[in-house]
């Protein structure tokens, strides 16, 4: 018996048997309802027949040479948790809107995006965030939405307007930063229409991809950040596109409220886990249309906790054009590797039949050097113009056979920008050593050169520096690495752990010069021109070269996109250019809010257990 049949409960239609707004609230995401997306925001000023005018791909960076359009896109988010089933199983989540995923950001390169944040997270109270993940933030990382390094968290009942400018372009998500909190719920897809670099007739839009736990995240988090060794690295429970995916239940069996898998023979429909969980087969699938002889562009993302991720179809290749926010020289392949926080964006062309139906796949990778997985398939399904849209993939439907690397992202030397920035020597060099160890009271931490992080929310690292205060002796754990005035930064990172990180830096594009196993040679790939994006895959037992232009005062956090290793400390903070910070003129919104999380603090107990972040 193989995995998909299991999951499909041997069904030979694809019905789902639940509504829409039982697994996804009021999110249209995985449906044919879904919004296509079009080339450009039309309501905006055309010059030359575009938003951006005569800026292209390779004519023009994307993250510093943003037009000004003058316009605004505004959205009103409520942050409230809520019930949904996105495969089946029935829990309590952190929604947007009373959406799984959470609602779709939309803007032209160059506009302004505003979001006004409304906590409304109740029984318990929780503050919050959202970071907008790979935007710039050019003289704006109180918009960054980093409690305790940009901002203090929005507290309960109150909210918050996040405004910056849409640069760079392409496509990303945004998050809670709010200690584990995005592993609830709380992340969308972000668009930013800019200049195309390859052709395509049809934008599927966001193709998100996650693992998916069915346990509340904080009580994930208690085991995470306890002393039960034996829990401090969880499975998650299935594999999700577009926030949809089935779960064999008859399989599964609950251990207070968790699912693990039992040697149950039960059959049916549905089935009660345990607690107050409801479990039903066949919850429904995500599901795209391709026309026949089209090209179809698919905005991959994973948005997920700690999985690597080996996104696939049936029967077609991809043509990869961009990688996080750099378009880069098209390259074909059958496997796209994403981590945490990674996308990629590819060209599918349609060269099935009309009546043709194909599976879509995203396998977790397997090994110590991820994430573990009970479920780690996750299927969608394509139905071409005239197939049956309730039908199942035939047996010519064949899984791509994945020769990648487990743990790696595709080869440096394959992804060569479209826009050259070269390499250049830098002003200052900064040796990591990343590792895992056991502390003095039992708990497992992820540290930086020996100390692992854990952040003050009413003392957010922006404000203190912005008031000049930009040395700290008696808090070493914020981790906080003074470059000073130096114009170019270079990063070792040495991993001395036994897995693999996602590493993102926020406010910049980073240079990858460098990632393997084993210790750096000094050799840069592609010096003239090498890979930039905002999140790089380090090996286990490895290394990673990074480097950027300081060119954007701030304190930057540098980090493991793994949820639960950056609840564990795995971040540093790079100060950037301190004397700038002290000249940034911060809205006194930032000081309001802080001063409103203060006040909600001084008669409730914030029950932070881990870093924060």
């Amino acid at each position: 018996m193989t995995v998909v049949s299991v999951l499909l409960q041997h069904t030979t239609e694809l019905v789902a048997a639940l509504a829409q707004w039982q697994t996804n609230g009021a999110s249209d995401l995985g449906t044919f309802q879904a919004p296509k997306l079009p080339a450009f925001l039309t309501n905006n000023p055309i010059v030359d027949g575009f938003p951006w005018g005569t800026k292209s791909a390779n004519n023009s960076d994307p993250y510093y040479e943003a037009p000004v359009t003058g316009v605004v896109r505004s959205y009103d988010f409520t942050i409230a948790r809520g019930t949904v089933a996105p495969d089946g199983f029935q829990k309590e989540t952190i929604l947007v809107n009373g959406q799984y995923p959470a609602p779709l950001i939309e803007a032209n390169w160059g506009d302004t995006i505003q979001v006004t944040v409304n906590n409304e997270i109740d029984n318990p109270q929780q503050g919050t965030t959202l970071h907008w993940h790979g935007l710039l933030q050019q003289q704006s990382e109180w918009m960054d939405g980093v409690p305790a390094v940009s901002m203090c968290p929005i507290p309960p009942g109150n909210s918050y307007t996040y405004t910056f400018q849409a640069t760079p372009y392409g496509t990303t998500w945004y998050h809670s930063h709010y200690s584990s909190q995005y592993a609830g719920g709380i992340w969308g897809p972000l668009v930013i229409h800019g200049p195309q670099n390859i052709p395509y007739d049809i934008d599927l839009g966001a193709v998100t991809i996650n693992d998916y736990y069915h346990r509340d995240d904080f009580a994930i988090l208690q085991d995470v950040m306890g002393t039960d060794l034996s829990k401090v690295r969880p499975a998650s429970d299935n594999n999700l596109i577009n926030g949809k995916m089935n779960f064999a239940c008859s399989n599964y069996t609950s251990v207070g409220n968790t699912t693990t898998s039992s040697n149950s023979t039960t059959s049916g429909d549905s089935s009660n886990t345990g607690g107050n969980s409801t479990c039903v087969n066949n919850a429904g699938l995500s599901k795209f249309n391709f026309v026949s002889g089209k090209k179809h562009r698919l905005r991959l993302i994973n948005t997920g906790v700690g999985a690597i991720q080996k996104f696939s179809i049936d029967g077609h290749s991809m043509t990869v054009f961009a990688n996080d926010f750099i378009p880069i020289e098209p390259y074909t392949t059958n496997i796209v590797t994403l981590g945490v926080g990674q996308r990629s964006d590819v060209v599918v062309e349609a060269t099935g039949n009309p009546t043709d139906i194909f599976w879509m796949r995203s396998m977790i990778t397997s090994g110590e050097c991820t994430e573990p997985a009970n479920q780690p398939l996750a299927l969608a399904t394509i139905y071409y113009e005239n197939a049956n849209t309730t039908g199942v993939p035939s047996n010519n439907s064949v899984a791509q056979v994945d020769n990648t690397d487990p743990c790696a992202n595709d080869d440096l030397s394959k992804t060569i920008p479209e826009y050259p920035i070269s390499a250049g020597n830098p002003d200052t060099t900064l040796e990591m050593a990343v590792n895992v160890s056991i502390n003095s009271t039992g708990h497992l931490v992820w540290t930086i050169n020996d100390s692992a992080f854990r952040g003050d929310y009413n003392n957010p690292l922006l404000l203190l520096a912005n008031a000049g205060n930009t040395s700290y002796p008696m808090d070493p754990e914020w981790n906080v690495y003074n470059t000073g005035s130096n114009e170019t930064i270079r990063v070792v990172v040495n991993n001395l752990s036994p897995t693999s990180h996602p590493w993102h830096l926020h406010g910049h594009e980073m240079s990858v010069l460098s990632v393997g196993t084993g210790e750096w040679d000094g050799t840069i790939v592609n010096a003239n021109n090498p890979q930039r994006r905002d999140v790089q895959i380090m090996p286990a037992h490895g290394y990673i070269v990074l480097q950027w232009a300081s060119d954007n005062p701030g304190v930057w956090p540098f980090h493991c996109h793994i949820a639960w290793h950056i609840s564990g400390g795995l971040n540093a903070n790079i100060m950037e250019r301190p004397a700038d910070i002290k000249n940034l003129n911060i809205p006194s919104t930032s000081f309001q809010n802080c001063r409103d999380w203060s006040a909600y603090t001084g008669g409730h107990v914030v029950d932070q257990i881990d870093s924060g972040l």
